[in-house]
């Protein structure tokens, strides 16, 4: 898999955005960078691909006037004409109750086609729906939100108090190395990508689009096209739709990253 990745102050014009997994309220979750994100991208249509809002976070909710920010943007793209879909996941799953309604202006729909510019059909949802059975009880939620939650204060506390004095900070420390390998562990045998391929498929789609696994991909192994858009914790990444019909993957690097470092962007052709 590769990605295209921008610059947080790169401006943009996308016909369809696709974003998931922003865990607003949860410990780790990254708003600056994605309201920086967000600002510089102009989309027609926006899908939000679950989880993002973090509802299921145990203990007081980490929200600051950054997250406040992130609500007026969307709120502000509904009043100018852009389209808005809220697709709940597991983590904001309340919202579920309300599917056919609106959210602050935003469409609430369990799952929706997306009509490319060149006619190309997506099934967009987003994902635990084909997770385990055992991985659907909200205990299962719940019990990952507090494991999570504990990881990364206690990685924060690392960083503040351990690594301070260490110039160069490894990019990936082994509270999150730890918590990247119980999420592989949790899909050991689910074959979650199966399932929401052979879902698309039934329906007659041209691929599927998701987010829920936290491992962004876009490719064709399975003679449909999958994309996962990510998240925005670990891996600050994002779905497109660009004008001419192109899918590709963005992956946010800082400002001061090198500008050499732009791949050729990931695209699935029909």
């Amino acid at each position: 898999m590769t990605a295209t990745f921008v610059s947080s102050r790169e401006r943009r014009q996308v016909r369809a955005l696709f974003v998931s997994d922003l865990h607003l309220g949860a410990w780790g979750s990254r708003p600056r960078q994605f309201l920086e994100f967000l600002r510089q991208t102009d989309a027609s249509t926006i899908y939000l691909v679950g989880d993002i809002l973090d509802i299921w976070h145990c203990g007081k909710p980490l929200w600051t006037p950054t997250h406040d920010a992130i609500m007026d943007e969307l709120r502000g793209r509904v009043r100018s004409g852009t389209r808005v879909v809220y697709l709940p996941g597991n983590h904001d799953a309340v919202l579920r109750k309300r599917l056919g309604r609106t959210f602050q202006g935003m469409e609430l729909v369990d799952e929706i086609t997306h009509v490319a510019c060149d006619g190309r059909r997506f099934l967009v949802l987003h994902g635990d729906q084909c997770d385990m059975r055992v991985l659907r009880f909200h205990i299962m939620t719940r019990i990952g939100s507090r494991a999570d939650a504990w990881l990364r204060r206690l990685d924060d506390w690392a960083r503040r108090h351990l690594l301070r004095a260490v110039s160069q900070r490894p990019e990936r420390n082994v509270v999150e190395l730890l918590i990247a390998g119980v999420n592989v562990l949790m899909q050991l045998g689910n074959h979650f990508e199966d399932r929401l391929v052979a879902q698309a498929r039934d329906g007659g789609h041209d691929g599927v689009i998701c987010g829920h696994f936290h491992k962004p991909a876009l490719h064709r192994n399975h003679d449909i096209i999958y994309a996962n858009c990510g998240d925005w914790i670990d891996n600050q990444t994002a779905l497109v739709e660009t004008e001419d019909g192109r899918l590709e993957l963005l992956e946010l690097r800082p400002v001061c990253a090198p500008q050499t470092e732009v791949r050729q962007p990931a695209e699935v052709q029909a």
